[in-house]
């Protein structure tokens, strides 16, 4: 059947009844008979419209408590039928079914329900069984029937009316039957993923992901790739839930590292003002500081090189003073809990300069599952959320911590947990002086890091590079002391690590040997 097919009956039964009323009226103007069932009915009579309730269809009322009322064979053999089968025209003509040409339906809000922390029964008479079963049933049957599950489709539908004479194109069903799919499975993918969080299954045997399109981008990661961004309707404050005040449209690149740096700075408490800056999805940056201008410019200043085109986060508001900081050099991403009109004036000026607002910050410590595609499958594993605390550090020197180096250790420990492996971060008086990142070796990352800062010491006339005086953190035990003895030369004084090698009496040899402090965490902190 590859005609238009004329619309002449429409069955509407939605529970987001946005815009509803508007396309109804507007079908019936078209000549449209409307079907419907319980809610959606009263709402469309009560705006005037003429409509059967589909219990006078059926024969039978709704019962159970709304959970059997459109589970027919009235209503499914008038979605199923195929109008140039004579067999099946003949079945209709003998128990009196007559064709649905369009369904209507957005499914119970379950997504919603879980999301506001709903007990586990409210949450399963959430659970949508009659949508769904239309939907499959005339998205299936999309060679007659036009299958509509997103409000933002009504005007879509009422322009291939127009266009076509009161008729709907195949290609156009089609379309709105590759959609219902989609929305049928990712509703029973959240059902699927909520159960299985609600009774403790951590790997289920089966384990369906799912998304809305929010952006169809320019491009992936080079100009050749195709990409596109969806949301998975978790609402965890970022780049997801952001409002762009300005600048251009966001690259697969630019959300990929403010995805980063706004996880990161997230980790800090927002009583103290921290910024993050990334680059290449690694921070350059990070600090903390009196006011928020000074957390940035302590940040910028650990590597002024590689910020240029980075991406900052920040978990205050950001205010006009640090605005007019950041604007001296090109900054693709600023990313922030909320920004002041002030500061959205500065930004105003740098018209390629994105300013992103989320209203909140992300939990650090929240239970999420992450997952990566690999050939012929995906790795699952829950976010990294381990914090450790004072409590938590094992002294294994002979030289135990001061409180300052206590403190830096800890921001170090931190950072670390957002560093590509093998990570090495070089921390002084709450700010990085050195990041070492992705290397395949330890020893590599810790000269990387040590000649990093010495590089920043001479561009900005310092006697001596900021890793004098400085903690370390290591993502990972060393494996051997020439991590350790590097960081050392480099003037570092203390030094947090998980431990567990097989040469940590070693590696605590020569801290000693040095003079040096040096903590255990137990917790390894690898990002791949």
């Amino acid at each position: 059947m590859t005609r238009p097919v004329p619309l002449t009956r429409a069955l509407l039964s939605v529970s987001d009844k946005t815009g509803l009323v508007d396309f109804a009226r507007a079908l019936a103007a078209r000549g449209v008979e409307l079907l419907s069932t319980g809610g959606t009915a009263k709402t469309l009579r009560e705006a005037g419209l003429n409509v059967r309730d589909v219990a006078d269809v059926t024969g039978f009322p709704e019962m159970m408590d709304g959970r059997v009322k459109t589970l027919h064979p009235k209503v499914h053999g008038g979605l199923l039928a195929l109008r140039d089968n004579k067999e099946h025209v003949t079945a209709m003509e003998t128990h009196g079914i007559e064709v649905i040409d369009l369904l209507v339906v957005n499914l119970y809000p379950f997504e919603a329900t879980v999301a506001k922390g709903a007990a586990y029964d409210d949450c399963i008479e959430n659970i949508d069984i009659g949508g769904p079963a239309m939907i499959r049933a005339a998205a299936k049957n999309h060679a007659f029937v036009a299958t509509v599950v997103d409000v933002q489709d009504y005007d879509a539908v009422l322009a291939e009316l127009d266009a076509n004479d009161g008729a709907t194109t195949l290609a156009f069903r089609q379309k709105l039957a590759q959609i219902a799919y989609a929305r049928t499975g990712a509703y029973d993918a959240a059902v699927s993923t909520w159960m299985a969080g609600a009774i403790g299954e951590e790997t289920p045997r089966r384990r369906a992901f799912a998304g809305e399109l929010a952006q169809t981008l320019r491009y992936g990661e080079n100009p050749h790739q195709s990409a596109a961004f969806y949301l998975d309707g978790s609402g965890r404050p970022g780049v997801a839930t952001a409002a762009q005040h300005q600048g251009k449209e966001l690259s697969y690149n630019n959300i990929n590292d403010t995805d980063a740096a706004f996880e990161l700075v997230a980790e800090f408490d927002r009583a103290a003002p921290a910024c993050a800056i990334i680059k290449h999805a690694n921070p350059c940056g990070v600090a903390t500081g009196a006011t928020l201008t000074e957390a940035y410019t302590r940040a910028f200043d650990c590597d002024r090189t590689s910020a240029f085109g980075g991406i900052i986060a920040l978990n205050q508001v950001l205010d006009a003073a640090t605005a007019e900081e950041i604007v001296k050099i090109f900054t693709e991403v600023v990313i922030a809990p909320e920004a002041t009109d002030e500061a959205k004036a500065v930004f105003a000026a740098k018209k390629n300069l994105r300013l992103l607002t989320t209203g909140a910050l992300p939990d650090p410590k929240a239970a999420i599952t992450t997952y990566r595609q690999v050939a012929g499958g995906f790795l699952v594993q829950g976010k990294d959320n381990g914090a450790i605390t004072l409590d938590d550090l094992k002294v294994v020197t002979e030289r135990a911590p001061t409180e300052q180096e206590l403190k830096d250790l800890l921001f170090a420990w931190k950072v670390a947990k957002h560093v590509k492996s093998n990570a090495i971060i070089y921390v002084k008086d709450g700010a990085t002086v050195g990041v070492g990142a992705g290397q395949m070796s330890r020893v590599d990352s810790t000269r990387i890091a040590a000649r990093k800062s010495q590089d920043m010491a001479e561009a900005m006339g310092l006697s001596a590079p900021l890793t004098q005086g400085s903690v370390v953190a290591s993502d990972a035990f060393f494996p051997f002391a020439d991590g350790l003895i590097t960081a050392a030369e480099a003037g570092a004084t203390a030094l947090i690590q998980p431990g567990g090698s097989m040469r940590d009496q070693e590696v605590i040899d020569a801290a000693n040997e040095r003079g040096l402090a040096m903590v255990f965490t137990g917790m390894r902190h690898f990002r791949h």
